[in-house]
C-alpha cells in the first residue's frame, strides 16, 4: 500500500504536473513528495511563468520536462554536498546545478532528500550567497 503525503498543494504545480507524460508525472510526483518531507514548511509556487518551484526562505528546487528526461534545479550555488554523485549537470554552475532523471530510472531518494535538508539549513542560515559570502 502506497501512502501518499499530504501537504498544501498549488493548483498550479497540479496542473502543470497533470499534463505531463505518465512517466514524467510519477517523477515530478516523486520529487515533490521528497522535497516536502525533507522540511513541511516547504511552500510551492510557480515561477518564470510555469515552473514548479519549492521554497523555504529562498528557492529550493525547481522542475523542468524535456523531451527525454526530467530536470531537478538544485538552488545550491554549489556548496551542498553530493557524495552519492547524483547531480548530472551544472558542476561548475554558480547558482544551481541539475539532476537529471530519464524514463526508467530509479531516483536516488535518500541523496535527494539529503541534498533537500542541506539547501533548506543553508537558506535558514541565509542562503548560499551569504555563505558563500558573495552577497
Amino acid at each position: 500500500m502506497v501512502s501518499r503525503m499530504t501537504y498544501p498543494a498549488d493548483p498550479r504545480v497540479d496542473a502543470f504536473i497533470d499534463a505531463l507524460p505518465d512517466w514524467q508525472r510519477a517523477i515530478c510526483r516523486e520529487v515533490r513528495d521528497l522535497v516536502h518531507a525533507a522540511d513541511p514548511a516547504v511552500a510551492e509556487t510557480i515561477k518564470r511563468t510555469s515552473q514548479p518551484y519549492f521554497v523555504l526562505q529562498g528557492n529550493i528546487c525547481a522542475l523542468l520536462a524535456a523531451r527525454d528526461h526530467v530536470n531537478v534545479f538544485l538552488y545550491d550555488g554549489g556548496i551542498t554536498a553530493d557524495p552519492e554523485g547524483i547531480i548530472t549537470a551544472g558542476h561548475g554552475n554558480k547558482t544551481a546545478r541539475t539532476v537529471s532523471i530519464r524514463q526508467g530510472e530509479t531516483i536516488n531518494a535518500p541523496a535527494l532528500t539529503a541534498m533537500f535538508r542541506e539547501i533548506i539549513a543553508n537558506n535558514r542560515a541565509g542562503g548560499w550567497r551569504k555563505l558563500k559570502g558573495s552577497g
